[in-house]
This record gives C-alpha cells, sequence and structure tokens, in this order.
C-alpha cells in the first residue's frame, strides 16, 4: 500500500513522511508508562518504516538510472543496512537506559526526514485508478493472523485458536489473490510471481529476513540469559558479524562485474548456513568463542545478501512494468514528441 500511495503522491513525499512518523513514534515509545502504549507505538513504528522501505529503492532507481550508477548504489545502500545493524547495538548499549536510547533514534530519524525533504529529488509514477484498499487489508489481515498462530503456536501447535488462525490466513490469501485479479491497480501484480527472477528475489528477501535478521536478532538475548553477558559485551561480539558484512557489502559492488549478483546472493546463503552450522553447540558448551568462526563466515554471508539483494530485486521486474520503467517510458515518449510539435 505504501508502495502505491509512493508511486502515485511521490516517493520524496512518502519517504519524508515515514521518517517523520517514525522519529515521532520512537519518541513516543521513549515516554509510553504501560505495555499497551509501547505496544501501539511499536505497531505505528513498523507502519511507518513501511514508507522509508517502500520508497527508498525507487528513489535510488531514480537518482541512478545506469546500471553501474545503481549497482554503486544498492550497494552502498546495502553496506550501511550492515552499519545500522552493526552501530545500533552499540549505540543503545553506551546509552544508560532504553528510554533514553529511544529517544536518541527518534531524534536522528527527525533530522534524516528533514535531510530527506531537502536533499532527494522527487520521483512519482501515478497509475490510472484507486489504491487497492481492499487487497492492503486483505494481505495485512492475512500477516497478523500468521504471526498470532505462529505466536500461539508455541504453547502447543494442535490447539483450536492455532489451527483457525493458521486457516483464516490461509483464506485471506486466497481472497487476497482474488482482489488481485480483478482490480485495476493491484497492489502485487501477480503476474511478476512467474518470473524466475522475481520468485528468486522475493524469496531471497524473505530468507533474508527469516534466517539471517530473524536469528541475529534474537541470538544475543539468548547469550545474555545462558551465557551471562551484559548488553554491551554482546553487541561488541556481533560486531565481529555486522561489521564485516558492511565492509563485504560495500566491496561486493566490484565483484559484479565477474560474479553475477544472483551468484553472489547463493553465495551469501551457503556462507551464513555454513556460519550457523558451526554455532551449533555453542551454548551449552557455555562457551562465546565457539561462536567466532560462524560469526566471521555469516558476516561475509550477510553482507554479499545485503549488496545483492536490492540490486537483484531491481533487476527482476521489467522496465515496462517497475515504477520508475514506466516514469522513464512516459519521459522517453515525451522528448520523442516534443521535436515534432515544435
Amino acid at each position: 500500500m505504501a508502495g502505491s500511495l509512493a508511486d502515485d503522491h511521490g516517493r520524496r513525499r512518502i519517504f519524508t513522511a515515514g521518517t517523520l512518523a517514525l522519529g515521532l513514534t520512537t519518541l513516543l515509545g521513549a515516554f509510553a508508562s504501560t505495555t499497551w502504549q509501547f505496544t501501539l507505538a511499536r505497531i505505528a513504528q513498523g507502519a511507518a518504516s513501511a514508507g522509508l522501505l517502500a520508497s527508498i529503492l525507487g528513489l535510488l532507481v531514480h537518482a541512478f538510472p545506469t546500471p553501474h550508477g545503481r549497482l554503486r548504489a544498492t550497494g552502498v545502500w546495502g553496506a550501511f543496512v550492515s552499519g545500522g545493524i552493526a552501530v545500533g547495538p552499540l549505540v543503545a548499549g553506551a546509552m544508560p537506559d532504553w528510554r533514553v536510547a529511544y529517544g536518541v533514534l527518534g531524534a536522528a530519524a527527525l533530522l534524516l526526514a528533514a535531510l530527506g525533504s531537502r536533499g532527494l529529488t522527487e520521483s512519482k509514477a501515478p497509475r490510472p485508478g484507486r489504491p487497492d484498499v481492499l487487497g492492503a487489508l486483505a494481505f495485512g489481515l492475512a500477516l497478523v493472523a500468521l504471526i498470532a498462530a505462529l505466536t500461539l503456536g508455541r504453547d502447543g501447535w494442535l490447539r483450536a485458536p492455532v489451527g483457525l488462525l493458521l486457516l483464516a490466513s490461509v483464506a485471506l490469501v486466497a481472497a487476497f489473490a482474488l482482489v488481485e485479479r480483478r482490480t485495476e491497480t493491484p497492489m502485487i501484480d501477480l503476474g511478476l510471481l512467474r518470473r524466475p527472477a522475481f520468485l528468486a528475489s522475493s524469496a531471497g528477501g524473505l530468507f533474508t529476513g527469516l534466517a539471517v535478521i530473524g536469528l541475529f536478532s534474537f541470538l544475543p538475548a539468548l547469550l545474555q540469559q545462558t551465557l551471562g553477558m551484559s548488553a554491551m559485551n554482546t553487541a561488541w561480539l556481533f560486531l565481529l558479524w555486522s561489521g564485516l558484512s558492511f565492509a563485504v557489502a560495500l566491496q561486493a559492488r566490484r565483484l559484479a562485474g565477474r560474479v553475477p549478483p544472483r551468484l553472489q546472493l547463493a553465495l551469501g546463503f551457503t556462507l551464513h548456513a555454513a556460519g550457523v552450522l558451526t554455532m551449533l553447540g555453542a551454548l551449552s558448551a557455555h562457551s562465546w568463542t565457539r561462536l567466532l568462526p560462524g560469526l566471521l563466515l555469516g558476516g561475509i554471508g550477510s553482507g554479499l545478501l545485503n549488496a545483492a539483494l536490492p540490486l537483484v530485486a531491481v533487476e527482476s521486474v521489467p522496465a515496462a512494468r517497475a515504477p520508475w520503467g514506466r516514469a522513464r517510458s512516459r519521459r522517453s515518449a515525451t522528448s520523442a514528441r516534443a521535436p515534432a510539435s515544435r
């Protein structure tokens, strides 16, 4: 839904609005006094973040329209994703408490919103028809039902509420597919799912979230609980993974001429899997040093993934069906007609 709004009303506008909302909701989370207030602030943070994620690649491709420019831009963007993962825990750990950390991060988001409104170039690719509200609602509810089922399933997968939520998720996905086939301007063009490149990039993004980000978001808390490590010591330990990921992603664009992005993607997942396998048994042995080889391999693999995924995602969509491709096609057509009109 945020992507459709960015195409229709301007990617810079949605990026700036999303960043501003993220800053404000993060500050609200810092001042939350109850669990419900904090939970609602976190939900609002997720909605605000959608504006950033949905508009940022479009802004990059608009600013760097050539293949070489896209290669450099997506590589740097992927590197700074890793850099944020590296610096974030250290900044949070250096703060006296989590409320101060939220305040600092909220202020940083507000500063970024101000810089984005002044430094970014606006781009849009308006489509005919209305926003796909029904599709967004069906897909959003399907994800809510699935996450609720996975959360409740930890206490028993054969319970009736878990099964009903899973069935609701499947039914809502089917309803979403039906809506997307019938609407004039679908949120997701289902025809893209027949393209192997698009499926590969989508699956790559999904498994990066599940296997890489999910694991390395959960593991620090596990280390603190089982090995008694402090939050700051855990952040320094995981800097081996995230810092190495930053360095590899920053340099991975130099490989693109010799190693295709899809091969980089496969190599990144292979290295990450090998890294995770080497970590097995480290917690039961109460040895954080046994994690070092896995963090080393995982950092290299994550760097390759962060550099390759945005480029594969951009290249997997045909130019005629991509928002930035449609915008360039209209500009080319206008330029071609201009001499004739004169």
